[in-house]
């Protein structure tokens, strides 16, 4: 016992010399740490002192200075990019590359053979600002289109052409120049706004340029893009205006004009509006000639909610001061027409069109459209469509009576043995396959039944892809 207690006595002893030299290194170490953080501590107030200024002196700390002088080279590569990024703000371009190839037999074509004809065209816009005047805003808008091929030729019909998206200059197939086809300037005025200028429901537009004038009249959702929907002109547009040649713009559909429209966004889902516009016609739209007897239109439209999904209804009247009769006598010509289009599930859309002639010796009066979207959802292509639209164009009483026995291609035959008078009927077919964002394929077929009103004619058909690159 007494040498065990010896033995801890003696390891005791041992023990505190070392734990005595631990104990000091301990505190030169914390000493160390202590006399370091105030030294970092010292740098970061002349750090954050230097930093406060934005001049460069070579007594600052080099990491100051290294900041400094990247922050001067970042501010001054943004300057440039700042200046053009304001430049841009508000401009926005669009463009579409559209091209067709269609088939139609011998019998059906006015050069009596099989016809495979290709046409491609091309639009570019351009919207800029046009600029403040109050609290009116000013938008400039400008298109450009080009392209080549006029599109198969077809026997008389009622409807002016089975390919819309076709376009040719007058210069000929082997010059495909741009023409400025739109540039018009809106200004967007606020009424009734309380002082808040966002907070407006109801505004007035004034336009005023070279306009389409349906881009602004007689718009459908369903059929009124011959680029992605319908590609028969009677589908695009009310036919009286346009197959029928109501509108007379110039030759590639455009024309001088003025427009006024009050809106009104007051009820979410009831919006309305009134248009009243006034165009160039004949040689006034090609600014050869006279702007006298102008097309004067006015269209009256509202949204509507069918079980909460979207729907358009939009009535016109046109007053045509140049209308062209078929006996080629420029006379006044009215009408009226209605467009509407509506959403009656998630997938499945309608519309429908009717065209009134008024007065006027037009070739048919009365014109009515109507057809169906359905969205790819139930086959999982969501982004796919199928459209399919039927019409009937009725040939005018006038022109019934005034015609001569005439023949398939609309020569005046005597013995012949028949006289226009029916309907033309027409149906049009299509499946839009997106391929990508950009790019999409469109499958068409087009019947069309008593072309020109002859019972007697041969059914026309006419099988076609179209296919389109956008952005």
């Amino acid at each position: 016992m007494r040498v065990k207690l010896i033995a801890a006595l003696l390891a005791a002893g041992f023990a505190m010399p070392a734990a005595a030299n631990d104990m000091a290194s301990v505190l030169a170490e914390m000493k160390r740490l202590a006399a370091r953080i105030e030294a970092l501590e010292r740098q970061n107030k002349d750090l954050e002192k230097a930093l406060a200024s934005e001049r460069i002196s070579e007594k600052e700390p080099e990491l100051a200075t290294r900041l400094k002088a990247t922050e001067a080279q970042t501010l001054a590569m943004q300057g440039p990019f700042k200046k053009l990024a304001e430049a841009l703000e508000g401009i926005e371009v669009g463009g579409s590359l559209t091209g067709v190839v269609q088939k139609v037999g011998a019998g059906h074509t006015a050069s009596a053979s099989d016809e495979t004809r290709a046409s491609y065209r091309g639009d570019l816009t351009v919207t800029l600002p046009g600029g403040e005047m109050g609290d009116a805003e000013g938008k400039i808008f400008s298109h450009f289109r080009f392209g080549q091929g006029t599109g198969t030729g077809l026997r008389p019909t009622y409807t002016s052409t089975a390919n819309t998206a076709a376009f040719q200059t007058n210069a000929g197939a082997d010059d495909s120049f741009a023409i400025l086809a739109q540039a018009w300037y809106q200004l967007k005025v606020p009424l009734r706004d309380d002082g808040i200028k966002a907070n407006a429901r109801e505004h007035l537009y004034l336009t005023a340029g070279k306009i389409d004038p349906f881009v602004f009249f007689d718009q459908n959702g369903i059929a009124d893009d011959e680029s992605s929907r319908f590609l028969n002109n009677a589908f695009v547009h009310n036919p009286l205006l346009d197959s029928g040649g109501d509108i007379r713009a110039d030759a590639y559909g455009f024309a001088p004009g003025v427009i006024v429209k009050y809106e009104n966004s007051a009820r979410k889902g009831g919006e309305w509006a009134l248009s009243f516009g006034m165009f160039g016609s004949g040689p006034g739209a090609n600014f050869s000639g006279s702007l006298a007897g102008p097309l004067v239109i006015a269209q009256a439209e509202t949204a509507a909610r069918f079980n909460h999904l979207a729907g358009n209804y939009r009535i016109y009247l046109w007053n045509q001061g140049r209308g062209s009769n078929y006996e080629q006598i420029e006379r006044r010509h009215s009408g009226i027409g209605f467009s509407a289009d509506q959403k009656v599930t998630d997938d499945l859309a309608l519309f429908g069109r009717y065209g009134h002639q008024l007065k006027g010796k037009v070739r048919f009066d009365r014109a009515l459209t109507v057809g169906a979207e359905l969205a790819g959802n139930p086959w999982s292509r969501a982004a796919d469509s199928m459209g399919l639209a039927f019409g009937a164009l009725r040939t005018s009483a006038d022109f019934r009576n005034d015609s001569p026995t005439i023949d398939a291609d609309g020569d005046a035959v005597p013995d012949f043995g028949y006289q226009a008078g029916g309907s033309e009927k027409l149906v049009e077919l299509y499946y839009r396959y997106k391929l990508n964002s950009h790019v999409e394929l469109t499958p068409d077929f087009q019947w069309i039944r008593q072309p020109g009103g002859n019972a007697t004619a041969p059914t026309v058909k006419v099988l076609g892809l179209r296919a389109k690159i956008g952005f």
